[in-house]
């Protein structure tokens, strides 16, 4: 069964919203419960099938790393009471997205091979190929939309813009190189490159800078294979990804990138059961686990409001 959408009235519960994704309860304007649906997009619009096990793939790799890189870099969660949901604590969201890579790819391949040279701001060297690493890793950041697509924007103009403030940023571009270094480390232990990822920050209650929402799950990282990867580039062949890119291109075949008249693929059942197998590979390699699928239930909405309010109660709401 797949989860597309819930509709829970929770204990204390101030304020609701639906991103492309979450579905985000907020509890006494201070905490969030934020579950992960199956819900999946591309281009910043949400394709017309859930993709069976997606949400909880997405919460369970993203839990991983939080825990991981919380020594590091302070993030919001709390506790993690269902396999698609995490508790947290509520941070005013920065309306800029910390987008970072290592190599030419996706997005960033597209405008380099449009003749771009300039990249959110950052020039970028001549003479690089699809899937070069850059010398070092970049950062070019995002507009944050609520709907629509998020547009890239350079560091300059979001000081002289005022979206964040100098000192804000400088703290969101230390915690973007510190938490793409942990995390790059902990992929190439496991046999994978972290090419590029996004990461999203909040002002806590004290004014300090919080992590935000997910990490390092293949709806904001894409990952290359280590081994061959040098082979592959000198021969010019495609890298083998772990990552949402191949759903981006399989859209492009088809004539869809989130434009005005497009029409989305039809997505067959075969196509879906194969996103699936991708996202569950994904989270057994780079967590080294076996990917255990929650257990059904007859109305597994039921049993997760049930354990959120569970959770709740331990936070002193009855």
């Amino acid at each position: 069964m797949t989860i597309r959408q819930t509709d829970f009235t929770l204990p204390g519960q101030t304020a609701f919203y639906r991103g492309k994704v979450r579905d985000v309860y907020t509890i006494d304007d201070q905490y969030l419960v934020m579950v992960a649906s199956d819900r999946i997009s591309a281009f910043d619009v949400v394709l017309p099938r859930a993709i069976p096990y997606k949400g909880q793939v997405l919460n369970q790799i993203a839990a991983y790393f939080l825990q991981a890189t919380k020594p590091l870099v302070p993030n919001w969660v709390l506790s993690h009471p269902n396999p698609r949901v995490t508790i947290g604590l509520r941070a005013d969201a920065l309306r800029v997205e910390m987008v970072i890579r290592a190599y030419l790819t996706g997005h960033a391949w597209r405008e380099y091979k449009a003749g771009s040279r300039i990249l959110c701001g950052v020039p970028l060297p001549e003479g690089l190929k699809e899937h070069d690493p850059f010398p070092r890793p970049i950062i070019t950041p995002a507009t944050k939309a609520d709907e629509g697509h998020d547009e890239d924007i350079s560091r300059q103009e979001i000081l002289e813009r005022g979206i964040v403030a100098p000192a804000v940023y400088a703290q969101m571009e230390a915690f973007t190189h510190t938490l793409f270094a942990e995390g790059s480390r902990m992929a190439r232990e496991r046999g994978l490159l972290l090419v590029d990822t996004k990461y999203e920050f909040g002002l806590a209650a004290d004014g300090s800078v919080v992590l935000i929402d997910e990490i390092h799950t293949p709806d904001s990282s894409r990952y290359f294979y280590l081994e061959g990867y040098e082979d592959r580039q000198h021969r010019g062949e495609p890298q083998k990804q772990l990552s949402k890119e191949f759903v981006r291109e399989w859209l492009i075949a088809g004539g869809f990138q989130g434009k005005a008249g497009q029409l989305i693929p039809e997505m067959t059942d075969a196509f879906v059961d194969s996103v699936t197998q991708r996202y569950v590979e994904l989270y057994e390699h780079i967590t080294g686990q076996r990917f255990e699928p929650a257990a059904t239930t007859s109305d597994p909405l039921a049993d997760m409001e049930a354990d959120i309010v569970q959770a709740l109660k331990r936070l002193g709401y009855p």
